[in-house]
């Protein structure tokens, strides 16, 4: 159904009446339209849906002016805001097919956007939102669920998880769903878009996307190792060079906190008080381009190998191994995500 563009008298006295109005495709949280302003075209995004449309608009208002301080841009302009119908006005840019290797400037592009908050801007956003011993214990009653017997002292490991990542101190602009259409792939580099989720946290609890299969996304992929180490070097550098500080933390416990996160199975509108990791042994459903037993194998088997090496989740990179060998013996028609990023 076709809708007016939201466009107030404010927003007209600053910006101009809003000409050759097309409406584009967008999730159910919010309405999109391209505009003309002047003869320049813009974009308006209204954001609707539920209860928390206001939080969200506000988040993404207060990470867009957060992130455009920088010298070099990773979002689009901030043109102007109306907070009463929840409306952005943003700069419209152009995206171009990435190639194979996008996850490299991918990975640079989100360490600049991550390095563009510090300590000063503590209370700007909400802090990030970790995992929860209830996580923990609905990833451990799947194990047995599966006929997999839980390895002495893995259940403190995750809980122990669960109190580092609760813990974990950084400053860093998170996107809050960092996925592959969040990201424009323009003339002049990357820049990311639809940040009603950010947060204020730990820059490698993004980072891991890369290495998890993009958790929050309907594209989950897995890149092949040579490209993650070029991204994730990349990453790193790129972070060093805009805050003088190495990254620090620890990618395992990362991937290890998406890993037993039942709402990484579902879309953002599903997520909830449901245990979506109890669903896995009886039913299997598909969100964009892998299953949901086919998300859980591949991040189950990402944490298995980082886990390897790693004391303090010992226990769980077996257990992993195990769960993981298990979903294969029950459905062995599981496939691994695919190499390259599809397109929406």
């Amino acid at each position: 159904m076709s809708r007016d563009v939201p466009f107030g008298r404010a927003l007209r006295e600053r910006l101009g009446a809003p000409q050759r109005a097309r409406p584009l495709d967008s999730s159910p949280r919010s309405h999109v339209w391209q505009v003309e302003l002047a003869g320049v075209p813009a974009i308006v995004k209204q954001v609707v849906g539920g209860a928390d449309a206001g939080e969200r608009f506000a988040r993404e208002a207060a990470a867009l002016r957060l992130a455009g301080r920088g010298p070099a841009p990773v979002v689009p302009a901030l043109l102007g805001t109306d907070p009463d119908e929840n409306v952005l006005v943003l700069e419209r840019l152009d995206h171009r097919h990435p190639g194979d290797d996008w996850i490299v400037g991918y990975a640079a592009a989100l360490a600049r956007l991550h390095a563009a908050t510090g300590p000063g801007d503590a209370g700007a956003l909400p802090r990030w939102v970790g995992p929860t011993r209830a996580d923990a214990d609905a990833f451990l009653a799947l194990a047995t669920e599966l006929g997999v017997a839980v390895p002495v002292g893995a259940s403190d490991e995750l809980h122990g998880l669960v109190t580092r990542l609760g813990r974990a101190r950084g400053h860093a602009l998170l996107h809050g769903d960092p996925c592959p259409g969040n990201d424009l792939h323009t003339a002049d580099g990357v820049r990311f878009i639809d940040l009603e989720g950010a947060s204020l946290g730990h820059g490698l609890m993004e980072l891991a996307y890369l290495h998890i299969g993009f958790p929050t996304c309907w594209c989950v992929t897995a890149a092949p190792a040579p490209l993650l180490e070029r991204a994730a070097a990349a990453y790193r550098s790129t972070w060093h060079a805009a805050t003088g500080t190495p990254l620090g933390g620890d990618l395992a416990d990362a991937c290890a906190g998406w890993l037993i996160r039942g709402d990484a199975l579902v879309q953002r509108a599903r997520r909830g008080p449901v245990d979506h990791l109890a669903r896995i042994p009886h039913e299997d459903w598909t969100w964009g381009t892998v299953s949901a037993r086919e998300r859980l194998a591949h991040r189950l088997g990402v944490v298995a190998e980082l886990a390897a090496d790693r004391p303090a989740l010992s226990g769980l990179g077996r257990l992993c191994t195990d769960m993981r060998a298990a979903m294969h013996l029950h459905w062995p028609a599981l496939a691994p995500p695919p190499k390259h990023r599809p397109e929406p």
